[in-house]
């Protein structure tokens, strides 16, 4: 059986239940049933377990009924317990269902944990692997630290679910010491609600981390674009509003694709808020056109975070082809949202996706 680092993976959302869990078995199982008619390749199946250590269980023993190889184990049920309290919490969801591990950072219900911490968490038999989500540089090194202590860094994966530093979490070595002894270590992938969107784009992105991968000197246009990545991310995971509209956020990119027609709110303090409200909107436009004038500057389709219209219909491009500049005094055209710098993409995204031309 190949290692779970080696697989594309299918994730269930740990957001989309109840406080009850009522809902926990209808989700893993359609997910399950999407994955299987998606592609008839090997894919490691994880399922979201949260709530305390009875409800996580319950949700362990279902997932492994259903099929699922391993959980992702939320902490945000755990903010009132000790390190102790919590490794046993893991301990005996592990005893249920492989694990892997979430490291969310606390704006979004996240615990801080220290790197002690995750030296005992990996030296738990049945964790596989991390999702390191802190956004922060500190905590991520204390995850680094603390697997590397454990002497875990062969047997656990180590996954980037930094939004904010996603291309060089993906190209960057860490060199870990302990006891003397210096041991290089790389993310192996990445668990990221920014992958969510323009997958296809993700994926070249990450081929290009990977071939940086041990050179002398990275490439400038490497290290440029990982900043331009995090600004895309700053438009859609609503960071002006510490992040409450973050995954409204995500469906509202879905739905200017034209995938997601549904009606998504952001659940926050201030109760059920419009898709998505005053911290991403004034934000989407300007990353589009910040990434639209270099894409008009010539630089190739896969290497933008935010595409134009046809790269958004069909993200996996066939060529890295430039897009040249246009003549000011050209006509906009009536199939595409982006001949034009008045263009709007409320019109455009406010028409039923089935009505909107193809670019």
């Amino acid at each position: 059986m190949p290692a779970p680092a080696d697989w594309p993976s299918a994730f269930t959302p740990r957001n989309s239940r109840s406080a009850t869990s009522a809902c926990t078995s209808p989700v893993l199982e359609l997910a399950a049933e999407t994955a299987a008619c998606w592609t008839k390749r090997p894919l490691a199946m994880v399922a979201g377990l949260a709530g305390p250590t009875q409800q996580a269980i319950a949700e362990a023993q279902t997932a492994r009924g259903i099929g699922y190889h391993a959980g992702l184990l939320s902490l945000a049920a755990m903010k009132s317990a000790s390190e102790d309290e919590i490794i046993a919490h893991c301990e005996a969801v592990a005893r249920e269902i492989p694990l892997v591990g979430f490291y969310l950072q606390p704006a979004v219900g996240g615990v801080i944990l220290s790197a002690d911490f995750w030296r005992r968490f990996a030296t738990i038999d049945n964790v596989i692997a991390i999702k390191i989500a802190p956004f922060n540089r500190y905590r991520t090194l204390d995850v680094l630290r603390g697997v590397a202590a454990a002497g875990a860094l062969d047997r656990v994966a180590l996954y980037t679910g930094n939004d904010d530093h996603i291309l060089l979490d993906l190209t960057l070595p860490f060199d870990l010491r302990d006891k003397g002894v210096t041991t290089r270590a790389y993310f192996k992938g990445g668990l990221l609600g920014h992958w969510s969107v323009w997958t296809a784009s993700a994926i070249k992105q990450f081929e290009m981390c990977k071939a940086a991968r041990g050179k002398d000197s990275l490439p400038a246009d490497l290290l440029a674009l990982d900043a331009r990545v995090t600004d895309c991310n700053s438009a859609f995971f609503d960071v002006a509003n510490n992040f409450h509209g973050c995954i409204a956020g995500c469906h509202e990119i879905l739905r200017r694709q034209g995938t997601d027609a549904g009606a998504v709110v952001s659940r926050s303090r201030r109760g059920p808020q419009p898709r998505p409200d005053a911290g991403d909107r004034p934000r989407l436009p300007r990353a589009c056109r910040s990434l639209r004038r270099r894409l008009r500057e010539g630089e190739p389709a896969e290497m933008a975070g935010m595409t134009r219209r046809r790269a958004l219909h069909q993200p996996a491009a066939t060529s890295a082809r430039s897009i040249g500049p246009r003549a000011r005094n050209s006509s906009p055209s009536p199939t595409s949202p982006w001949t034009s710098a008045k263009a709007s993409w409320s019109r455009w995204s406010a028409r039923p996706a089935a009505a909107r031309p193809r670019c």
